[in-house]
């Protein structure tokens, strides 16, 4: 359970670490389910509906920017997000009825990880509340050597939507030269295997590339509070349904008024975030690696 002083923090900054939330067994697990994962990406030579791959992936060296939706691809991943004490932190924050949005696992491959551009959550998948945050479970200690998130402190509270480029199509990303945020001001999550990180929807957060020699795997969820629907529509209702991880469902969504700009039009490369920031022209994060 959170103390009082842990839910300030989050409601503060818009972010928050908490250690030794997966022990070693559930650690442990997720490594070797991660390792099959990437053995696997092997024969794989473009993205597909699993990988989203670094440019210098091989078959003789898989490397992956991400595993796309892992709790479909290993059980593990599913229950890690069912277990205790998450549940509880979590129902600290969205109340007793949780839907997934989404899981990915950002792996970072050593030496050259790719990097995430400054963006918002809620900018992908705006709903119709602001009950939505993200959790992160580092399952390899993480330093900021080897591409952490950063977040910036208080960013949610602007509830300003940005992710859109000059032409006013999405791009999953932030001009840092046309959006003047104070980039300095910022938490880096950064912590020691099993630590989790939770992040609020409206958050601006980003990271580095990996410039160590270590991978930096990092399991993320996006969750919502059951009466938060999206509002780009439910494809299937039976799979929404699915994804329900405690509590009962709703088909009475809440409504708050909140800023909310549709990912539309679509970004130029469809895809992951990591390609739908490929077509951006002022890269914060590219510049600061060049610069260093």
């Amino acid at each position: 359970m959170l103390t009082p002083d842990q839910l300030d923090a989050y409601e503060r900054d818009g972010v928050l670490l908490v250690e030794n939330v997966a022990d070693e067994a559930m650690l442990a697990t997720m490594r070797r389910a991660l390792a099959e994962l990437i053995a696997q990406s092997a024969s794989v030579t473009q993205h597909n509906e699993v990988y989203d791959l670094e440019p210098d992936h091989t078959a003789a060296d898989p490397r992956l920017r991400r595993i796309k939706q892992p709790h479909r691809h290993h059980p593990i991943f599913r229950e890690f997000c069912t277990t205790e004490p998450l549940l509880s932190i979590l129902k600290q924050l969205l109340g007793p009825d949780i839907r997934m949005h989404n899981s990915k696992l950002n792996v970072k491959a050593p030496s050259g990880g790719s990097p995430l551009e400054w963006h918002q959550d809620w900018a992908f998948h705006p709903h119709t509340n602001a009950s939505l945050l993200a959790v992160g479970l580092m399952l390899e200690d993480c330093t900021m050597e080897n591409g952490p998130m950063l977040v910036l402190r208080g960013s949610h509270k602007g509830r300003v939507v940005h992710d859109h480029n000059a032409d006013g199509r999405f791009c999953g990303a932030i001009d840092p030269e046309q959006v003047p945020l104070d980039y300095e001001n910022r938490i880096a999550c950064v912590g020691k295997a099993g630590t989790i990180t939770l992040h609020h929807t409206f958050a601006v957060h980003g990271s580095a590339a990996n410039t160590s020699n270590r991978p930096r795997p990092f399991l993320l969820y996006e969750l919502m509070a059951a009466d938060a629907w999206p509002l780009m529509g439910v494809k299937d209702l039976d799979e929404f349904d699915s994804r329900m991880i405690c509590g009962e469902k709703t088909y009475c969504p809440r409504m708050e008024a909140l800023p909310v700009r549709l990912p539309l039009p679509p970004a130029d490369n469809l895809g992951s975030i990591y390609e739908n920031q490929a077509s951006i022209k002022n890269r914060y994060f590219t510049a600061a690696l060049v610069a260093n």
